[in-house]
């Protein structure tokens, strides 16, 4: 079986290589373009990272939710039901030189998890504090959500 390292690594390289096609929209699918789920997907995993690097372990609380731990388990996460936050919304105008710029970023910030403390943590709206145990699993559910989106677009 593929570690979640491993997953979370190929997805990004599946953003990437959908880079070229960021302006295609499907509207029976999404109100967003191809671009806009790759700048968000990203935008997620560099925010991530760098909330967990920043955090201090010893305020960690064990507070993740049921829905957090059933998502997290299952996987999968439910369509058009949750709001990106705003600091991790794209622009209006997304550059194809910024999404690689990104891509770059998040490359190297997934390489930095493994090399945090057990308790190091991000605080999710929905989910609660989520450890360093379970944020690659977040990242890869979250991503994939976006890659099954961006597929069913350019269907």
């Amino acid at each position: 079986m593929m570690s979640s390292k491993k997953k979370l690594e190929e997805y990004i390289s599946r953003l990437e290589s959908h880079i070229p096609k960021q302006e295609l929209t499907n509207p029976k699918v999404s109100k967003a373009s191809v671009g806009w789920h790759i700048d968000h997907s990203l935008k997620v995993i560099n925010n991530v990272c760098l909330a967990v690097q920043s955090s201090d372990p010893n305020t960690y609380e064990k507070n993740i939710t049921f829905l957090g731990k059933f998502l997290l388990t299952l996987g999968k996460l439910p369509r058009g039901k949750a709001k990106a936050p705003k600091h991790v919304m794209p622009p209006e105008m997304i550059e194809k030189n910024a999404l690689v710029k990104q891509t770059e970023q998040a490359k190297k910030n997934i390489e930095t998890i493994n090399l945090l403390p057990q308790n190091a943590y991000f605080k999710h709206p929905i989910f609660g504090n989520i450890n360093k145990k379970r944020v690659t699993r977040f990242l890869e559910i979250h991503t994939n959500h976006h890659l099954n989106i961006i597929k069913d677009i350019l269907r």
